[in-house]
Protein backbone atom coordinates (compact mmCIF):
# COMPACT_ATOMS: atom_id res chain seq x y z
CA UNK A 1 0.00 0.00 0.00
CA UNK A 2 2.76 2.03 1.02
CA UNK A 3 5.11 3.40 -1.62
CA UNK A 4 8.97 3.80 -1.02
CA UNK A 5 10.29 6.00 -3.52
CA UNK A 6 13.04 8.86 -2.09
CA UNK A 7 11.13 11.96 -3.75
CA UNK A 8 8.45 10.75 -4.75
CA UNK A 9 6.23 13.63 -6.16
CA UNK A 10 7.66 16.86 -6.39
CA UNK A 11 5.46 20.12 -7.41
CA UNK A 12 7.80 23.67 -8.50
CA UNK A 13 7.16 26.76 -6.66
CA UNK A 14 5.08 28.12 -10.08
CA UNK A 15 2.96 25.15 -10.81
CA UNK A 16 1.80 25.21 -7.15
CA UNK A 17 1.37 29.55 -7.57
CA UNK A 18 -0.62 29.17 -10.23
CA UNK A 19 -3.19 26.60 -9.05
CA UNK A 20 -3.88 27.23 -5.63
CA UNK A 21 -5.88 30.56 -6.20
CA UNK A 22 -8.26 28.67 -8.52
CA UNK A 23 -8.36 25.92 -5.72
CA UNK A 24 -9.33 28.11 -3.14
CA UNK A 25 -11.95 29.91 -5.27
CA UNK A 26 -13.51 27.26 -6.01
CA UNK A 27 -13.41 24.76 -2.28
CA UNK A 28 -15.16 28.35 -0.62
CA UNK A 29 -17.99 27.83 -3.30
CA UNK A 30 -18.09 23.64 -2.34
CA UNK A 31 -17.96 24.85 1.15
CA UNK A 32 -20.43 27.36 0.83
CA UNK A 33 -22.86 25.10 -1.15
CA UNK A 34 -22.14 22.68 1.58
CA UNK A 35 -23.27 25.43 4.25
CA UNK A 36 -26.44 26.17 2.88
CA UNK A 37 -27.86 22.90 1.62
CA UNK A 38 -27.06 21.54 5.09
CA UNK A 39 -27.03 18.07 2.99
CA UNK A 40 -23.82 16.19 4.92
CA UNK A 41 -21.23 16.52 7.39
CA UNK A 42 -17.72 16.28 6.02
CA UNK A 43 -15.41 13.58 8.40
CA UNK A 44 -11.98 14.11 7.35
CA UNK A 45 -9.30 12.10 9.13
CA UNK A 46 -5.50 12.99 8.90
CA UNK A 47 -2.86 10.18 9.96
CA UNK A 48 0.16 9.04 9.35
CA UNK A 49 3.55 8.84 9.61
CA UNK A 50 5.79 11.71 12.46
CA UNK A 51 7.29 14.43 10.57
CA UNK A 52 4.85 13.76 7.43
CA UNK A 53 3.90 17.13 7.43
CA UNK A 54 -0.10 16.67 8.42
CA UNK A 55 0.11 19.56 11.13
CA UNK A 56 1.57 21.94 7.94
CA UNK A 57 -0.95 20.77 4.89
CA UNK A 58 -4.17 20.75 7.66
CA UNK A 59 -2.76 24.46 9.01
CA UNK A 60 -2.91 25.64 5.27
CA UNK A 61 -6.28 23.65 4.00
CA UNK A 62 -7.87 25.44 6.80
CA UNK A 63 -6.40 29.27 5.61
CA UNK A 64 -8.13 28.03 2.53
CA UNK A 65 -11.22 27.24 3.81
CA UNK A 66 -13.97 29.64 5.80
CA UNK A 67 -12.84 29.03 9.54
CA UNK A 68 -16.25 29.04 10.78
CA UNK A 69 -17.63 26.09 8.96
CA UNK A 70 -14.58 24.00 9.72
CA UNK A 71 -13.89 22.08 13.43
CA UNK A 72 -10.12 21.08 13.66
CA UNK A 73 -10.23 18.28 16.28
CA UNK A 74 -6.73 18.27 18.10
CA UNK A 75 -7.36 14.65 20.05
CA UNK A 76 -3.86 13.66 22.38
CA UNK A 77 -3.96 11.97 24.99
CA UNK A 78 -7.77 11.59 26.44
CA UNK A 79 -8.49 13.65 29.97
CA UNK A 80 -9.74 12.03 33.15
CA UNK A 81 -13.86 12.76 31.65
CA UNK A 82 -12.87 11.07 28.42
CA UNK A 83 -10.99 8.08 30.37
CA UNK A 84 -14.49 8.04 32.41
CA UNK A 85 -16.53 7.29 29.40
CA UNK A 86 -16.46 4.31 26.71
CA UNK A 87 -13.69 5.30 24.36
CA UNK A 88 -15.69 6.72 21.37
CA UNK A 89 -17.56 8.83 23.54
CA UNK A 90 -14.89 11.67 22.49
CA UNK A 91 -14.89 11.43 18.99
CA UNK A 92 -19.03 11.38 18.91
CA UNK A 93 -18.94 14.11 20.75
CA UNK A 94 -16.78 16.07 17.94
CA UNK A 95 -18.73 15.14 14.93
CA UNK A 96 -19.94 17.70 12.73
CA UNK A 97 -23.00 18.54 11.73
CA UNK A 98 -24.53 18.74 8.47
CA UNK A 99 -23.26 21.69 6.42
CA UNK A 100 -19.86 21.53 8.47
CA UNK A 101 -16.43 20.01 7.80
CA UNK A 102 -14.90 18.62 11.18
CA UNK A 103 -10.76 17.44 10.71
CA UNK A 104 -9.41 15.07 12.89
CA UNK A 105 -5.89 15.11 13.54
CA UNK A 106 -5.74 12.77 15.55
CA UNK A 107 -8.74 9.83 15.30
CA UNK A 108 -9.84 6.47 16.39
CA UNK A 109 -7.17 5.15 14.75
CA UNK A 110 -4.27 6.48 16.93
CA UNK A 111 -4.57 4.31 19.64
CA UNK A 112 -5.63 0.89 18.36
CA UNK A 113 -2.11 1.79 16.16
CA UNK A 114 -0.01 3.14 18.58
CA UNK A 115 -0.33 0.73 21.00
CA UNK A 116 0.38 -2.45 18.78
CA UNK A 117 3.33 -0.65 17.53
CA UNK A 118 4.65 0.33 20.90
CA UNK A 119 3.87 -2.63 22.88
CA UNK A 120 6.44 -4.69 23.97
CA UNK A 121 6.83 -8.51 22.56
CA UNK A 122 5.11 -9.46 19.50
CA UNK A 123 2.06 -7.58 18.07
CA UNK A 124 -1.12 -8.92 19.70
CA UNK A 125 -3.13 -9.06 15.94
CA UNK A 126 -6.17 -10.43 17.71
CA UNK A 127 -6.60 -7.46 19.70
CA UNK A 128 -5.66 -4.84 16.36
CA UNK A 129 -8.19 -7.02 14.38
CA UNK A 130 -10.94 -6.57 17.34
CA UNK A 131 -10.47 -2.94 17.08
CA UNK A 132 -10.58 -2.69 13.11
CA UNK A 133 -13.71 -4.75 12.84
CA UNK A 134 -15.35 -1.81 15.48
CA UNK A 135 -13.70 0.61 13.43
CA UNK A 136 -15.19 -0.45 10.05
CA UNK A 137 -18.74 -0.64 11.44
CA UNK A 138 -18.44 2.67 13.21
CA UNK A 139 -17.59 4.03 9.89
CA UNK A 140 -20.16 2.22 7.83
CA UNK A 141 -22.59 3.56 9.96
CA UNK A 142 -21.53 7.69 9.59
CA UNK A 143 -21.34 6.64 5.47
CA UNK A 144 -25.24 5.33 6.40
CA UNK A 145 -26.32 8.32 8.16
CA UNK A 146 -25.26 10.75 4.94
CA UNK A 147 -21.09 11.59 6.37
CA UNK A 148 -18.85 11.85 3.57
CA UNK A 149 -15.96 10.19 5.02
CA UNK A 150 -12.39 11.08 3.78
CA UNK A 151 -9.24 9.60 5.21
CA UNK A 152 -5.44 10.78 4.38
CA UNK A 153 -2.79 9.16 5.57
CA UNK A 154 0.40 10.62 5.06
CA UNK A 155 3.08 8.79 4.80
CA UNK A 156 7.60 9.00 4.36
CA UNK A 157 9.94 6.35 3.46
CA UNK A 158 12.42 5.64 6.79
CA UNK A 159 14.95 7.57 5.16
CA UNK A 160 13.06 10.05 4.38
CA UNK A 161 11.81 10.35 7.80
CA UNK A 162 15.28 9.96 9.16
CA UNK A 163 16.63 13.07 7.18
CA UNK A 164 13.41 15.16 7.76
CA UNK A 165 14.21 14.53 11.64
CA UNK A 166 18.04 15.76 11.31
CA UNK A 167 17.32 18.92 9.35
CA UNK A 168 14.86 19.72 11.93
CA UNK A 169 17.33 18.84 14.49
CA UNK A 170 20.13 21.21 12.37
CA UNK A 171 17.95 23.94 12.39
CA UNK A 172 17.81 26.02 15.69
CA UNK A 173 14.46 27.60 14.55
CA UNK A 174 13.16 24.17 13.77
CA UNK A 175 14.61 21.58 16.41
CA UNK A 176 11.40 22.47 18.69
CA UNK A 177 9.06 20.25 16.82
CA UNK A 178 11.34 17.32 17.19
CA UNK A 179 10.80 15.63 20.44
CA UNK A 180 11.80 12.29 22.15
CA UNK A 181 8.39 10.77 21.50
CA UNK A 182 9.45 11.30 17.20
CA UNK A 183 12.41 9.63 18.13
CA UNK A 184 11.33 6.76 19.62
CA UNK A 185 8.67 6.09 16.54
CA UNK A 186 11.41 5.99 14.24
CA UNK A 187 12.99 3.41 16.37
CA UNK A 188 9.92 1.43 15.68
CA UNK A 189 9.41 2.95 12.35
CA UNK A 190 9.11 -1.24 10.70
CA UNK A 191 6.70 -2.61 13.39
CA UNK A 192 4.77 0.79 12.90
CA UNK A 193 4.18 0.17 9.05
CA UNK A 194 3.49 -3.29 9.50
CA UNK A 195 0.70 -2.23 11.93
CA UNK A 196 -0.47 0.79 9.87
CA UNK A 197 -0.48 -1.42 6.58
CA UNK A 198 -2.85 -4.31 8.32
CA UNK A 199 -4.86 -1.59 9.54
CA UNK A 200 -5.49 0.83 6.26
CA UNK A 201 -6.10 -2.64 4.04
CA UNK A 202 -8.94 -3.75 6.40
CA UNK A 203 -10.38 -0.63 6.51
CA UNK A 204 -10.50 1.25 3.70
CA UNK A 205 -13.65 0.36 2.16
CA UNK A 206 -15.60 1.98 -0.96
CA UNK A 207 -18.03 4.44 1.67
CA UNK A 208 -14.39 5.36 3.62
CA UNK A 209 -11.43 5.14 1.27
CA UNK A 210 -7.77 5.91 2.79
CA UNK A 211 -5.79 7.76 0.41
CA UNK A 212 -1.84 7.32 0.61
CA UNK A 213 -0.62 10.90 0.55
CA UNK A 214 3.37 11.10 0.11
CA UNK A 215 4.48 13.36 2.89
CA UNK A 216 8.19 14.67 1.04
CA UNK A 217 6.92 17.34 -0.61
CA UNK A 218 5.07 20.06 1.21
CA UNK A 219 3.22 21.67 -2.15
CA UNK A 220 2.40 18.54 -3.45
CA UNK A 221 0.81 17.12 -0.40
CA UNK A 222 -1.24 20.15 0.13
CA UNK A 223 -2.66 20.14 -3.08
CA UNK A 224 -3.52 16.71 -3.41
CA UNK A 225 -5.46 17.08 -0.21
CA UNK A 226 -7.22 20.46 -0.94
CA UNK A 227 -7.69 18.66 -4.59
CA UNK A 228 -9.13 15.76 -3.21
CA UNK A 229 -11.84 17.17 -0.97
CA UNK A 230 -12.80 19.55 -3.49
CA UNK A 231 -13.30 16.22 -5.79
CA UNK A 232 -15.15 14.65 -3.18
CA UNK A 233 -17.17 17.41 -2.21
CA UNK A 234 -18.29 18.35 -5.32
CA UNK A 235 -19.45 14.92 -6.30
CA UNK A 236 -21.66 14.01 -3.46
CA UNK A 237 -23.14 17.96 -3.93
CA UNK A 238 -24.06 17.04 -7.69
CA UNK A 239 -25.25 13.45 -7.02
CA UNK A 240 -28.87 12.58 -6.79
CA UNK A 241 -30.45 11.30 -3.73
CA UNK A 242 -30.01 6.99 -3.98
CA UNK A 243 -32.75 5.19 -3.23
CA UNK A 244 -32.35 1.96 -0.13
CA UNK A 245 -33.35 -1.15 -0.90
CA UNK A 246 -35.73 -2.79 1.24
CA UNK A 247 -35.14 -4.78 3.58
CA UNK A 248 -37.33 -8.51 2.75
CA UNK A 249 -39.66 -9.17 5.04
CA UNK A 250 -41.91 -12.35 5.65
CA UNK A 251 -45.03 -11.41 3.35
CA UNK A 252 -46.62 -14.40 4.99
CA UNK A 253 -46.65 -14.32 8.84
CA UNK A 254 -49.45 -14.49 10.37
CA UNK A 255 -51.57 -11.86 12.27
CA UNK A 256 -50.35 -10.36 15.45
CA UNK A 257 -54.01 -11.64 16.75
CA UNK A 258 -53.61 -15.72 16.04
CA UNK A 259 -49.81 -16.35 16.92
CA UNK A 260 -48.47 -15.95 20.36
CA UNK A 261 -45.96 -13.57 20.90
CA UNK A 262 -43.51 -12.35 23.68
CA UNK A 263 -46.20 -9.97 24.70
CA UNK A 264 -48.43 -12.16 24.34
CA UNK A 265 -47.27 -14.33 27.22
CA UNK A 266 -46.63 -11.64 29.73
CA UNK A 267 -49.20 -12.45 32.87
CA UNK A 268 -50.18 -8.75 33.28
CA UNK A 269 -52.63 -10.22 36.07
CA UNK A 270 -49.81 -10.14 38.26
CA UNK A 271 -50.37 -8.28 41.16
CA UNK A 272 -48.58 -6.81 44.48
CA UNK A 273 -50.80 -5.84 47.68
CA UNK A 274 -50.28 -2.71 48.65
CA UNK A 275 -48.98 -3.45 52.35
CA UNK A 276 -46.18 -5.77 50.95
CA UNK A 277 -45.86 -3.18 48.09
CA UNK A 278 -44.48 -0.65 50.57
CA UNK A 279 -42.45 -3.19 52.46
CA UNK A 280 -40.59 -4.47 49.05
CA UNK A 281 -40.06 -0.88 48.04
CA UNK A 282 -38.37 -0.30 51.16
CA UNK A 283 -36.09 -3.24 51.02
CA UNK A 284 -34.83 -2.74 47.07
CA UNK A 285 -34.47 0.66 47.22
CA UNK A 286 -32.74 0.41 50.55
CA UNK A 287 -30.59 -2.45 48.93
CA UNK A 288 -30.03 -0.55 45.69
CA UNK A 289 -28.82 3.03 47.76
CA UNK A 290 -26.51 0.58 49.75
CA UNK A 291 -25.15 -0.63 46.15
CA UNK A 292 -24.30 2.30 44.71
CA UNK A 293 -22.19 3.91 47.88
CA UNK A 294 -20.00 0.85 47.69
CA UNK A 295 -16.39 1.91 46.67
CA UNK A 296 -16.42 -0.47 43.73
CA UNK A 297 -19.70 1.22 42.02
CA UNK A 298 -16.79 4.02 41.67
CA UNK A 299 -15.31 2.59 38.93
CA UNK A 300 -18.75 1.81 37.35
CA UNK A 301 -21.75 3.82 35.47
CA UNK A 302 -25.41 3.04 35.35
CA UNK A 303 -27.91 3.01 32.21
CA UNK A 304 -30.95 2.55 32.44
CA UNK A 305 -33.36 2.51 29.78
CA UNK A 306 -37.44 2.68 29.99
CA UNK A 307 -39.53 1.86 27.26
CA UNK A 308 -43.34 0.91 27.41
CA UNK A 309 -46.98 1.38 26.37
CA UNK A 310 -47.75 5.08 26.65
CA UNK A 311 -49.87 5.20 30.00
CA UNK A 312 -47.57 2.05 31.28
CA UNK A 313 -46.13 3.97 34.10
CA UNK A 314 -42.53 4.84 32.89
CA UNK A 315 -42.30 8.12 34.86
CA UNK A 316 -43.46 6.58 38.01
CA UNK A 317 -41.33 3.83 38.11
CA UNK A 318 -38.73 6.11 37.11
CA UNK A 319 -39.05 8.45 40.58
CA UNK A 320 -38.77 5.04 42.46
CA UNK A 321 -35.41 4.79 41.51
CA UNK A 322 -34.30 8.55 41.98
CA UNK A 323 -35.64 8.76 45.50
CA UNK A 324 -33.16 5.64 46.06
CA UNK A 325 -29.82 7.22 45.57
CA UNK A 326 -27.87 9.94 45.91
CA UNK A 327 -29.30 12.93 43.62
CA UNK A 328 -25.64 14.12 43.11
CA UNK A 329 -25.10 11.05 40.87
CA UNK A 330 -28.33 10.00 38.98
CA UNK A 331 -29.75 11.94 35.87
CA UNK A 332 -32.89 11.63 34.35
CA UNK A 333 -32.67 12.39 30.46
CA UNK A 334 -36.29 12.83 29.02
CA UNK A 335 -36.54 12.24 25.16
CA UNK A 336 -38.83 13.63 22.66
CA UNK A 337 -38.72 14.46 19.28
CA UNK A 338 -35.43 15.75 17.93
CA UNK A 339 -34.20 19.34 18.18
CA UNK A 340 -32.71 20.58 14.73
CA UNK A 341 -29.06 20.53 16.43
CA UNK A 342 -30.03 16.52 16.82
CA UNK A 343 -31.04 15.89 13.27
CA UNK A 344 -28.09 17.67 11.83
CA UNK A 345 -25.92 14.47 13.22
CA UNK A 346 -26.43 10.76 13.40
CA UNK A 347 -29.26 9.72 15.42
CA UNK A 348 -27.30 8.21 18.22
CA UNK A 349 -25.35 10.85 18.97
CA UNK A 350 -27.61 12.57 21.01
CA UNK A 351 -27.48 9.69 23.55
CA UNK A 352 -23.96 9.27 23.07
CA UNK A 353 -23.63 12.89 24.75
CA UNK A 354 -25.55 11.73 27.55
CA UNK A 355 -23.22 8.77 28.77
CA UNK A 356 -22.05 9.09 32.79
CA UNK A 357 -19.32 9.49 34.07
CA UNK A 358 -18.10 6.47 36.66
CA UNK A 359 -19.64 6.52 40.16
CA UNK A 360 -22.89 8.30 38.55
CA UNK A 361 -26.34 6.77 36.42
CA UNK A 362 -27.79 7.85 33.88
CA UNK A 363 -31.92 7.14 33.05
CA UNK A 364 -33.71 7.47 29.85
CA UNK A 365 -37.02 7.86 29.99
CA UNK A 366 -37.75 6.79 26.22
CA UNK A 367 -34.23 6.34 24.27
CA UNK A 368 -31.97 5.10 21.26
CA UNK A 369 -35.13 2.74 20.66
CA UNK A 370 -37.13 5.44 18.96
CA UNK A 371 -35.81 4.59 15.76
CA UNK A 372 -36.74 0.95 15.73
CA UNK A 373 -40.27 1.59 17.51
CA UNK A 374 -41.77 5.07 16.76
CA UNK A 375 -39.81 5.75 13.80
CA UNK A 376 -40.18 2.28 12.40
CA UNK A 377 -43.64 2.67 12.93
CA UNK A 378 -44.55 6.27 12.02
CA UNK A 379 -42.85 5.54 9.09
CA UNK A 380 -40.11 8.69 10.18
CA UNK A 381 -37.21 6.72 8.36
CA UNK A 382 -36.78 3.91 6.15
CA UNK A 383 -37.35 0.29 6.28
CA UNK A 384 -32.88 0.32 5.46
CA UNK A 385 -32.61 2.25 8.34
CA UNK A 386 -34.44 1.06 10.93
CA UNK A 387 -33.64 -2.38 9.65
CA UNK A 388 -29.60 -1.19 10.35
CA UNK A 389 -30.14 0.08 13.29
CA UNK A 390 -30.23 -3.01 15.74
CA UNK A 391 -27.16 -3.87 14.64
CA UNK A 392 -25.84 -0.06 15.54
CA UNK A 393 -27.41 -0.42 18.75
CA UNK A 394 -25.93 -3.72 19.65
CA UNK A 395 -22.25 -2.14 18.63
CA UNK A 396 -23.55 1.04 20.83
CA UNK A 397 -24.37 -1.20 23.90
CA UNK A 398 -21.07 -3.26 23.59
CA UNK A 399 -19.14 -0.25 23.91
CA UNK A 400 -20.81 0.81 27.47
CA UNK A 401 -20.49 -2.57 28.79
CA UNK A 402 -16.81 -2.86 27.41
CA UNK A 403 -16.43 0.22 29.43
CA UNK A 404 -17.59 -1.31 33.01
CA UNK A 405 -21.06 0.52 32.71
CA UNK A 406 -24.08 -1.74 33.88
CA UNK A 407 -26.86 -1.59 31.13
CA UNK A 408 -30.73 -2.47 32.32
CA UNK A 409 -33.17 -2.17 29.70
CA UNK A 410 -36.84 -2.34 30.75
CA UNK A 411 -40.38 -2.88 28.54
CA UNK A 412 -43.18 -1.74 30.81
CA UNK A 413 -46.36 -3.58 29.64
CA UNK A 414 -49.59 -2.93 29.90
CA UNK A 415 -52.97 -4.51 28.31
CA UNK A 416 -54.92 -2.42 25.99
CA UNK A 417 -57.77 -2.38 28.10
CA UNK A 418 -55.85 -1.13 31.02
CA UNK A 419 -54.00 1.65 28.66
CA UNK A 420 -57.86 2.97 27.45
CA UNK A 421 -58.40 2.56 31.01
CA UNK A 422 -55.89 4.88 32.67
CA UNK A 423 -55.93 7.46 28.93
CA UNK A 424 -59.61 8.20 30.64
CA UNK A 425 -58.50 8.25 34.12
CA UNK A 426 -55.81 10.97 32.56
CA UNK A 427 -58.94 13.05 30.92
CA UNK A 428 -60.53 13.23 33.71
CA UNK A 429 -58.41 14.67 36.78
CA UNK A 430 -57.23 18.14 36.45
CA UNK A 431 -53.58 17.62 37.58
CA UNK A 432 -53.11 14.37 35.18
CA UNK A 433 -54.67 16.10 32.04
CA UNK A 434 -50.98 17.14 31.12
CA UNK A 435 -50.38 13.69 30.49
CA UNK A 436 -52.38 12.53 27.67
CA UNK A 437 -52.28 14.15 24.54
CA UNK A 438 -53.67 13.41 20.62
CA UNK A 439 -50.88 12.09 19.83
CA UNK A 440 -51.38 9.36 22.82
CA UNK A 441 -54.33 8.42 21.01
CA UNK A 442 -52.81 8.55 17.72
CA UNK A 443 -50.33 5.76 18.97
CA UNK A 444 -53.20 3.96 20.05
CA UNK A 445 -54.84 3.02 16.72
CA UNK A 446 -51.56 1.50 15.76
CA UNK A 447 -51.50 -1.13 18.72
CA UNK A 448 -50.61 -3.99 17.06
CA UNK A 449 -47.93 -2.81 14.54
CA UNK A 450 -45.88 -1.49 18.08
CA UNK A 451 -46.56 -4.97 19.14
CA UNK A 452 -44.83 -6.26 16.17
CA UNK A 453 -41.88 -3.63 16.54
CA UNK A 454 -41.44 -4.61 20.46
CA UNK A 455 -41.05 -8.01 19.61
CA UNK A 456 -38.33 -7.52 16.46
CA UNK A 457 -37.24 -4.86 19.24
CA UNK A 458 -36.77 -7.76 21.66
CA UNK A 459 -35.56 -10.72 19.88
CA UNK A 460 -32.40 -8.73 18.16
CA UNK A 461 -31.17 -6.37 20.91
CA UNK A 462 -31.04 -8.63 24.09
CA UNK A 463 -28.10 -9.97 24.69
CA UNK A 464 -26.12 -10.90 27.98
CA UNK A 465 -24.41 -7.70 28.46
CA UNK A 466 -27.78 -6.01 27.85
CA UNK A 467 -30.70 -7.60 28.25
CA UNK A 468 -34.15 -6.51 28.13
CA UNK A 469 -36.49 -7.04 31.05
CA UNK A 470 -40.17 -7.48 30.41
CA UNK A 471 -42.50 -5.54 33.33
CA UNK A 472 -45.53 -6.39 33.90
CA UNK A 473 -47.12 -3.44 34.53
CA UNK A 474 -50.92 -3.52 34.76
CA UNK A 475 -50.05 -3.62 38.50
CA UNK A 476 -48.00 -0.32 39.14
CA UNK A 477 -46.68 -2.00 42.48
CA UNK A 478 -45.53 -4.80 41.01
CA UNK A 479 -44.26 -2.98 38.10
CA UNK A 480 -42.09 -0.60 40.39
CA UNK A 481 -40.40 -3.65 43.01
CA UNK A 482 -39.65 -5.65 39.34
CA UNK A 483 -37.77 -3.09 38.53
CA UNK A 484 -36.17 -2.58 41.33
CA UNK A 485 -35.35 -5.19 42.37
CA UNK A 486 -33.57 -6.78 38.66
CA UNK A 487 -31.57 -3.56 39.08
CA UNK A 488 -30.55 -4.16 41.97
CA UNK A 489 -29.64 -7.95 40.90
CA UNK A 490 -27.86 -6.52 37.97
CA UNK A 491 -25.87 -4.20 40.07
CA UNK A 492 -24.90 -6.80 42.30
CA UNK A 493 -23.85 -9.41 40.35
CA UNK A 494 -20.98 -6.83 38.49
CA UNK A 495 -19.92 -5.31 41.73
CA UNK A 496 -18.98 -8.95 43.43
CA UNK A 497 -16.95 -10.19 40.74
Amino acid sequence: MFEDAELGHAIDKATFDARVPTLRSDLLDAQFALKDSRAFPVVLLVGGVEGSGRGETVNALTSWLDPRHVEVNGLGDPSDEELERPRMWRFWRALPPKGKIGVFFGSWYTYPILQASLAKGKVRWAKLDKRIDEIVRFERMLSEEGALVLKFWFHLSKNAQHKRIKELKKDPHTRWRVSGIDEDYFDRYDRFREVSERTLRHTSTALAPWLVVEGVDRRYRELFVAEELLRAMKARLAAPKVARPTPARSSDAPEVDSRRTLLSELDLKKKLPKPRYEKELEKWQGQLAMLTRQKRFRDRSVVIVFEGNDAAGKGGTIRRVTSAVDARIVRVVPIAAPTDEEKAHPYLWRFWRQLPRHGNMTIFDRSWYGRVLVERVEGFCTPYDWERAYGEINDFEDDMFGHGTVVAKFWLAISKEEQLRRFKEREEVSFKAFKITEEDWRNRKKWDAYGDAVCDMVARTSSARAPWTMVEANDKYHARVKVLKTLCQRLEAVLEK
